[in-house]
């Protein structure tokens, strides 16, 4: 058995790339993803709940007491925080994949195109049957240019991760400042489009079928793409940084990393938070569709603020890894919750499913989310007593090795 720079196994034997098995798994990537996934739900639950546009923006005032405040905790201290930690743990699977074949002497590209092209399709099923804010589709194009980037010293990566993301953040600026010369009356048409979105969202999800949902996804789906043009460098900078903390072994041997880690959770993640509070102050509500100079320079200081707090959020929680093991049968099966709390929630809301559409109030929507995830942790580990991985984990695996890999813990190895 030969070993990774990192000291984690792999088979170098094996005559082509196969599966990981659990005990090759790195336990700290999985207790991660558990927490990310956790973070997801709590900021997604307000996006199921009601119009997918009036989500992510602010501090809703119409909201009052404690749903006012479970509106402003999620705004400052969860939405952009989980997502990019999602984004860097992206990367850092990359990271362990490739030094795995490099290590076993195997071709890289091939297994890791199947796999982006895998994730490709379960994200458009998703994203065009289930639920319109999916980030699969996003994470499968961006992959293509973090395979790019694969050459580059791993000293650089971090560097490069942070040009990109703020390159996102530049592009945001540029957004605001067309905005903000476009005339009176184009401005007062993008309001106007914004609200005839909102209302057909209403529509369609409050009261429509699934199929008429399916035509709304479908429409959704291209308004998303266009965003790659500010997420996408975003996305692709948390990926390298990802890369960069599971290439240099930060991930696996963090006590090799005392300043770094020190320097997240002391310097950047208070420092985060204040550049946050600093935007949520300037513009606690972003009225959809108002996207001027000012909104946007808002949005750029949560944006920044995300990735500070993120990188906070990641050193204590490699801090806190021996309390928090219990999270990582979640992040093992990290894609099949994902779509489940999809799968669950638009059946929980849309007209559909239950019809609980703009019905639930804030503070019972993280409640709610709260309880999802409980009961995926339960699961998470009731199912992995019995089987090597979850059921979209096992058909990611067999669309990107072409093989079927055995499902049960008796079937062979893990």
């Amino acid at each position: 058995m030969a070993n990774l720079p990192d000291g984690s196994p792999v088979n170098a034997a094996s005559p082509s790339l196969q599966p990981v098995a659990s005990g090759e798994r790195i336990a700290v990537l999985d207790m991660l993803r558990g927490a990310a996934l956790l973070g997801i739900l709590l900021m997604n639950i307000e996006a199921f709940s009601g119009p997918l546009d009036l989500a992510f923006t602010g501090i809703d005032a119409h909201w009052q007491g404690i749903d006012y405040w479970a509106d402003a905790f999620v705004y400052v201290f969860v939405q952009g925080k989980f997502f990019t930690l999602f984004s860097l743990l992206f990367g850092a699977g990359f990271a362990v994949m490739a030094q795995r074949a490099e290590v076993a002497g195997r071709g890289f590209t091939p297994f890791y195109l199947r796999r982006s092209a895998g994730l490709l399709l379960i994200g458009l099923f998703h994203a065009l049957l289930v639920w319109s804010g999916d980030i699969l589709v996003m994470y499968a194009l961006v992959s293509l240019p973090l395979l790019a980037c694969r050459e580059a010293p791993r000293s650089w990566l971090p560097w490069m991760g942070v040009m990109l993301y703020l390159g996102g953040v530049v592009m945001m600026l540029m957004v605001g400042a067309m905005v903000s010369m476009a005339s009176a009356e184009d401005v007062q048409k993008m309001l106007a489009e914004a609200r005839q979105s909102i209302d057909q969202q209403r529509l369609v999800y409050g009261h429509g079928s699934w199929m008429q949902a399916n035509v709304q996804r479908l429409s959704e789906f291209g308004t998303s793409m266009g965003a790659l043009l500010i997420t996408g460098p975003e996305v692709l900078g948390m990926f390298l940084i990802g890369s960069w903390f599971a290439g240099s072994g930060a991930l696996v041997a963090p006590e090799r990393f005392p300043r770094l880690y020190a320097v997240l959770r002391w310097i950047a993640l208070p420092l985060g938070l204040l550049v946050t509070v600093l935007g949520v102050a300037w513009k606690p509500y972003l009225v959809p569709g108002a996207y001027d100079l000012p909104v946007t320079a808002a949005m750029a200081l949560v944006t920044i603020g995300g990735l500070l707090m993120c990188l906070g959020y990641l050193a204590w929680i490699v801090r806190w890894r021996t309390q928090l093991g219990w999270l990582a049968p979640v992040g093992r099966m990290a894609l099949t919750h994902y779509l489940a709390q999809s799968l669950v929630c638009t059946l929980l809301f849309y007209h559909y499913g239950l019809g609980w559409f703009e019905v639930m109030p804030r503070s019972v929507q993280l409640l709610s989310a709260l309880l999802l995830f409980a009961s995926q942790v339960v699961i998470s580990h009731l199912w992995l007593r019995r089987f090597r991985f979850g059921p979209m984990e096992w058909l990611w695996r067999a669309m990107t090795y072409g093989q079927l890999p055995a499902m049960r813990r008796d079937a062979g190895q893990g």
